[in-house]
């Protein structure tokens, strides 16, 4: 990471990082980021098989439904109207205007789409321990941080405009089975997912003030990337993929 400043241990004053720097620090957690996860990548090859592919939407489902409570939580610790109003927009986005509407009720289609029943994911009895015990500390997380760090955990959208394009091309590519309308997650996501990254990048950079308040920012992104890879981690291994960090299953 570059050089900076507050206070440390050994006395040395370390300065504040400049806008860019920070921007530069946050960007270099993509490489962390769960595009490169081997789950991901047999997804993306057309490898899984269609009940694999039936785990992992059950189990991001999970993920796709809490969303909403962690913005939830961010708003409640945050002082601030004006990132109040910007944030509540997040929750609209997720659960929708009505019942019919939102990024969780695509996701239900999209399960759907895969061959599911959409009592089976509400009920959430496919949801993995793994899956269950990383999704609900991300939300505590939110719940127990202060706000600028559970917003910038949310700076994976930096990293997933690519990953969106890439796995809608590849799905109708090696699973053309699955309706065009259960893709509907992905094409509305990637038509709003980089303008989002750059005002969540925009709000972060310039409300973190202090090297330490900087330096949280990155550990909270870090954390969020470690969350996903744990997801990913659990359902890789029920499928009978690796274990963590590609580690091969005994």
């Amino acid at each position: 990471m570059p050089d900076g400043d507050g206070s440390r241990a050994d006395g040395r004053i370390r300065r504040t990082w400049s806008e860019a720097e920070f921007a530069g620090a946050l960007r270099a957690l993509e490489s962390r980021y769960w595009d490169r996860h081997p789950f991901h990548q047999r997804l993306h090859d057309g490898l899984l098989s269609d009940d694999e592919l039936r785990l992992w939407a059950a189990n991001r489902w999970y993920y796709q439904r809490c969303l909403p409570q962690k913005d939830a939580a961010i708003i409640a610790n945050c002082p601030l109207p004006e990132v109040r109003r910007q944030w509540l927009a997040r929750i609209v986005y997720h659960d929708g205007v009505d019942a019919h509407s939102g990024g969780a009720e695509k996701w239900l289609r999209l399960a759907e789409a895969v061959g599911l029943e959409r009592d089976e994911v509400l009920s959430e009895r496919l949801v993995l321990p793994g899956v269950r015990f990383a999704v609900d500390a991300y939300v505590g997380f939110a719940l127990r941080r202060p706000w600028l760090e559970a917003v910038a955990s949310g700076l994976t959208e930096l990293f997933s405009p690519g990953l969106l394009t890439h796995r809608l091309h590849r799905m109708r590519e090696h699973y053309p089975w699955v309706a065009e309308d259960g893709l509907a997650y992905f094409t509305a996501r990637i038509e709003v997912v980089a303008a989002e990254g750059q005002a969540l990048l925009d709000l972060v950079v310039t409300s973190a003030r202090t090297r330490a308040e900087q330096e949280a920012c990155v550990s909270a992104l870090a954390f969020k990337c470690d969350v996903l890879w744990a997801v990913l981690d659990t359902v890789d291994y029920y499928c009978g993929g690796t274990g963590p960090r590609g580690v091969a299953r005994q």
